[in-house]
């Protein structure tokens, strides 16, 4: 098990060819899933407010994708937080002096109470310690004003995909791997006390799966185009039963 501060700190955030060394591993990159990839991004702007103040990235990365970019295009300020200097150093070039970044771990900066307009963490609270999770929603929460959005990218880890794994004993230990910990969905609902608890599907499958489930070429487009539509038309289907989800949480 790579350690995920050693990763992000020595190759991650590296180029080859203008790709990040996280995308070129943990992303779809073929042609056929460009305009899918692209569209689920897209499915965050759904659930950012229009305009604010102050937006708050939470392991922010470089910003690597052009749809990230623009989830702060309304805001006059995006807060960017990541442990990687180098992530930090790409975030800058693109966020430039519209932009305030914070190169530490999450847990240590103070940030004041009922700051930011909205909060977005994409890929990011699954690779926490499991037993710190819980409180990185809730500092989250705190930091993010009342009725405003904190919008959390996470993975089921009761898919169809990995019970069928799991069932057949598929599912290979892979030192080279990063630390990844999903709770199941009914994890979320502790925080039903203190936010509204809203879910949307985000993707159906890992990267992974999807380069083997879907051909690189007009087919697998075709397939991919079905598929988001099923999962706009099915959501707690989707939700409850396929890979990725969104989760927004409002602050009562």
């Amino acid at each position: 098990m790579i350690s995920i501060f050693k990763f992000y700190n020595n190759e991650g955030w590296k180029k080859k060819n203008k790709t990040y060394k996280d995308a070129e591993l943990f992303e779809d990159l073929r042609s056929c899933a460009k305009k899918y990839v692209s569209k689920c991004r897209n499915r965050i702007f759904n659930f950012i407010p229009k305009n604010g103040n102050h937006l708050l990235d939470f392991a922010s990365g470089p910003i690597q994708y052009d749809e990230y970019l623009k989830y702060s295009k309304n805001f006059k300020t995006r807060h960017c937080v990541d442990f990687s200097k180098d992530a930090i150093r790409e975030a800058k070039k693109k966020i430039k002096n519209k932009g305030v970044y914070y190169c530490n771990d999450f847990f240590k900066i103070k940030f004041k109470k009922n700051f930011f307009d909205c909060s977005i963490s994409l890929h990011t609270i699954y690779h926490i310690k499991k037993n710190k999770q819980k409180n990185s929603v809730l500092k989250l929460l705190n930091i993010t004003k009342k009725k405003s959005p904190v919008i959390i990218l996470y993975s089921n880890p009761d898919s169809l995909v990995s019970k069928f794994s799991r069932k057949f004993n598929l599912k290979k230990k892979n030192k080279s791997s990063l630390y990844f910990y999903c709770h199941p969905i009914k994890w979320w609902y502790q925080f039903k006390n203190i936010a509204q608890i809203e879910m949307q599907p985000w993707r159906s499958f890992s990267s992974s799966h999807q380069k083997i489930i879907f051909p690189n070429n007009i087919i697998g487009k075709i397939m991919f185009d079905i598929i988001f539509i099923l999962e706009n038309f099915f959501k707690k289907f989707f939700i409850n039963n396929f890979q990725y989800y969104i989760i927004i949480l409002k602050k009562d």
